[in-house]
């Protein structure tokens, strides 16, 4: 994959008309983007269609998680709209359901491992026994034996998922900032490079672009950094 593959900007933004000036702004400099809950609640959904009939690449990080019948179907309908990526959390039963209900699409399903903005001490006030680190790891073997297309975890946790995974599941990491950003809610972020030799397919970029006074300038700023992980010859 090409860097421009591997960058998924996050339109964490409240509106679609603020989505659709980044994107304009962006430009071809970006093929792959990620609409979640805050988007999908104000028109996001018949945007990303519009995205993917426009030749973009779209992640809808909708972190499914009910009943294995009511997963399946919903998995259904998001692989009739031409999704790329779907998340779900990566509970084995609703991981087993969504694989079987996205058979033959292409649709990649990702397993939601533990939330980048979770530590140690937000699981255990949760009531989870494991540090994040094991939990991820443990979820990295239950995805890859539901048959899922990877997971979503910290870059932290990238080298030890890469080898559970192999190498041709993804790994996408949030909680991605490049050297001397603010780091905002998350608490288990990395550096665009340093995930990328860390062993992440796919990292998503969501406040350090979004929010950038040239979109388009700071998504090639991260790139850049993407392209020196991959080709150090290059530096």
């Amino acid at each position: 994959m090409t860097a421009r593959e591997k960058l998924i900007v996050g339109l964490d933004v409240p509106t679609v008309q603020q989505a659709e000036d980044i994107v304009s702004k962006i430009g071809d400099e970006v093929l792959f983007y990620k609409i979640g809950y805050q988007l999908v609640f104000a028109g996001g959904l018949e945007f990303a269609r519009d995205l993917v009939q426009s030749g973009k690449k779209v992640f809808l990080d909708m972190k499914l998680l009910d009943i294995d019948n009511t997963v399946a179907s919903g998995v259904e309908n998001i692989a009739r709209m031409g999704m790329s990526m779907l998340t779900l959390h990566a509970y084995p039963k609703a991981m087993r359901a969504a694989v079987k209900a996205a058979e033959g699409s292409g649709l990649c399903l990702l397993g939601v491992t533990v939330l980048t903005s979770m530590d140690d001490g937000d699981l255990a006030e949760a009531g989870y026994a494991s540090d994040a680190r094991s939990l991820v790891l443990r979820r990295a073997e239950q995805a890859r034996e539901a048959g899922m297309g990877g997971i979503v975890c910290s870059a932290e946790e990238s080298t030890a998922v890469r080898e559970i995974l192999g190498p041709d599941l993804a790994v996408v990491t949030p909680g991605i900032r490049p050297a001397g950003a603010d780091l905002g809610d998350q608490k288990r972020v990395m550096t665009p490079y340093d995930a990328i030799k860390a062993g992440s397919s796919h990292l998503v970029v969501a406040r350090p672009i979004v929010r950038a006074e040239d979109p388009k300038a700071a998504a090639r700023a991260i790139l850049d950094d993407m392209l020196r992980a991959s080709f150090p010859a290059n530096q």
